[in-house]
C-alpha cells in the first residue's frame, strides 16, 4: 500500500465532509438523484480510505448504514447512490496510488 500523505488525506476528508454536509438529508429527498450520487461518492471515498488502512486518521467518520441504502437500491436514486459509491471508491484508489484488495 502506498503511504498516504497528510495533506492529501486532509483534502480527501474535506471533500467527504463537504459532500456529506451538502447531502445530509438525502434520505428525505429521493427525487434528488444528484444528492444521492454525491452521498454515495463520499461513502465510496470513505470506504476506500478505511480499506487502505487509514481509518484511525478519519476521526469519527463512518460509512453510511447499509440497511438504510438497501431499501432504495432498485430505485433511480438508489442506483445513483451506488454509482457514486463505485466512482468515489475507484477514484480514491487512483488518487492515492493504491489498489483495491
Amino acid at each position: 500500500m502506498a503511504e498516504l500523505a497528510d495533506d492529501l488525506l486532509s483534502q480527501l476528508v474535506e471533500l467527504i465532509d463537504r459532500l456529506r454536509d451538502e447531502s445530509a438529508d438525502f434520505l428525505d429527498q429521493p427525487g434528488d438523484q444528484q444528492a444521492w450520487y454525491n452521498r454515495g461518492y463520499a461513502n465510496g471515498m470513505l470506504t476506500a480510505l478505511v480499506a487502505i488502512g487509514v481509518a484511525g486518521r478519519l476521526g469519527t467518520r463512518t460509512p453510511d448504514d447499509v440497511d438504510a441504502i438497501q431499501a432504495h437500491e432498485t430505485m433511480p436514486w438508489g442506483k445513483a447512490y451506488r454509482h457514486g459509491e463505485q466512482v468515489g471508491s475507484r477514484e480514491t484508489y487512483e488518487i492515492t496510488g493504491n489498489q483495491p484488495s
